[in-house]
């Protein structure tokens, strides 16, 4: 048995480094048990030897120096992993078993987890509301972009597959499980996709693509992709999405009638965030503009899903109010035309057990529609850099080389 753990840190704005650590315990962070007056020990958790655990834009955010994140921050909340200790709490999870991790912390017990509103649960965070593996302001949980991670209240937390050969044959795609399926999947069905809908989905990211295969399943008619980034569209057009290049003259609502013979939606989903941009190839940051552009081309009575991440605090903000989390979106123009948003993170365990389903039965090709590629632990600050530089790919960490050739 290893006495250590390797971990991939934020170093400061544009620095990520594989840093030693301990080796996980079965113990919850000091600062949660002392702030819900409950022990340490956590007999109901489990390690897990990471099978894969994946970059996504939610780390580039922080690595960007774009949130209050300190140095020595550990990364990753996208975990998949195979059991190696279960707490004596711990009864229907088993050494052995490869199990899906959401990057949701919930504990099982408090009146949010109840509803299924795991991404808000009450008793795994000091700050605010609901907690995550890695994350900035999220409970101070031990990152899972590493060899090993202890994953709490995990009868509740875990999603174990079925069979491990089919498990570890189908990793690329049941990867995408722990966050960016399951939250695309939110993004669209709370935006009302449904059978013959006409979607927008705003950005041609890991999470984007993810909501645009979603819509797909959903039913929808067409699904229309914006970006900036023309190898990022070429990925969505890749699985029949209709890609729209917002770094050229015209507006939104225009090209959108060139596509389907009107200028508006049925459901629109923001899968950008708060470090959105204007249109055109050389336009600012406004971190309103993708919400402003969904009210806008969605219909009367239309929803807007966003799972998007927006943050309480930037210092890396255009202007003051942004920095507090104030953006200028025209909330006028939404209430006129009695549109509604679903805002938040994911409850990824209302959706991913249906998910796996869909994968494992061969409907839902997930990695190659965001396109995932392999790279080893050791390669992950590489992986940072292509990623922040507009890479057209899903960068999946391998740290013990389990993922087939």
């Amino acid at each position: 048995m290893t006495s250590t753990n390797r971990i991939v840190t934020y170093k400061g704005p544009g620095k990520v480094d594989v840093e030693t650590y301990d080796y996980p315990k079965l113990e919850i962070p000091q600062e949660v048990a002392d702030h819900f007056g409950i022990p340490t020990k956590a007999p109901h958790a489990v390690i897990l030897k990471v099978v894969t655990t994946n970059i996504c834009g939610s780390d580039q955010h922080m690595v960007r120096g774009r949130t209050t994140a300190p140095e020595g921050q550990t990364l990753g909340h996208e975990i998949t992993g195979e059991v190696v200790e279960a707490g004596e709490d711990v009864l229907f999870v088993k050494e052995g078993d490869i199990c899906s991790v959401p990057f949701n912390i919930a504990c099982g017990r408090c009146r949010l987890c109840f509803e299924g509103k795991t991404g808000i649960c009450l008793n795994v965070n000091p700050a605010r509301a609901g907690a995550a593996y890695g994350y900035v302001d999220m409970g101070g949980w031990v990152g899972g972009q590493a060899q090993y991670v202890m994953v709490p209240y995990a009868d509740f937390n875990l999603l174990r597959f079925p069979d491990r050969d089919q498990a570890l044959e189908k990793i690329l795609d049941l990867t995408m499980l722990s966050d960016i399926f399951p939250t695309g999947y939110h993004g669209a069905y709370t935006a009302g996709v449904t059978t013959g809908s006409t979607v927008y989905v705003a950005g041609a990211g890991p999470v984007g693509l993810a909501a645009a295969l979603s819509a797909q399943l959903l039913g929808a008619s067409v699904v229309m992709v914006g970006d900036m980034n023309a190898d990022r569209l070429k990925q969505a057009e890749s699985f029949g999405c209709v890609g729209i290049d917002l770094s050229t003259e015209g507006d939104l609502p225009d090209k959108i009638a060139e596509i389907t013979g009107e200028p508006e939606v049925d459901a629109a989903v923001d899968a950008v965030g708060f470090e959105a941009r204007g249109h055109g190839e050389s336009a600012a940051e406004n971190p309103a503009t993708v919400l402003n552009d969904c009210m806008e081309v969605g219909r009367a009575g239309s929803g807007i899903g966003i799972p998007g991440l927006y943050v309480t605090g930037d210092p890396g903000a255009p202007d003051d109010a942004a920095k507090a989390g104030q953006i200028g979106i025209k909330f006028g123009l939404g209430w006129a035309k009695s549109q509604y948003m679903v805002t938040g993170q994911c409850p990824v365990k209302q959706y991913n057990r249906q998910l796996m389903n869909l994968i494992l039965s061969d409907k839902a090709p997930i990695a190659k529609a965001v396109n995932a590629q392999t790279i080893s632990l050791d390669e992950a600050p590489d992986g940072y850099q292509q990623f922040d530089s507009g890479a057209a790919k899903k960068f999946v960490i391998d740290p013990h080389g389990m993922v087939p050739a």
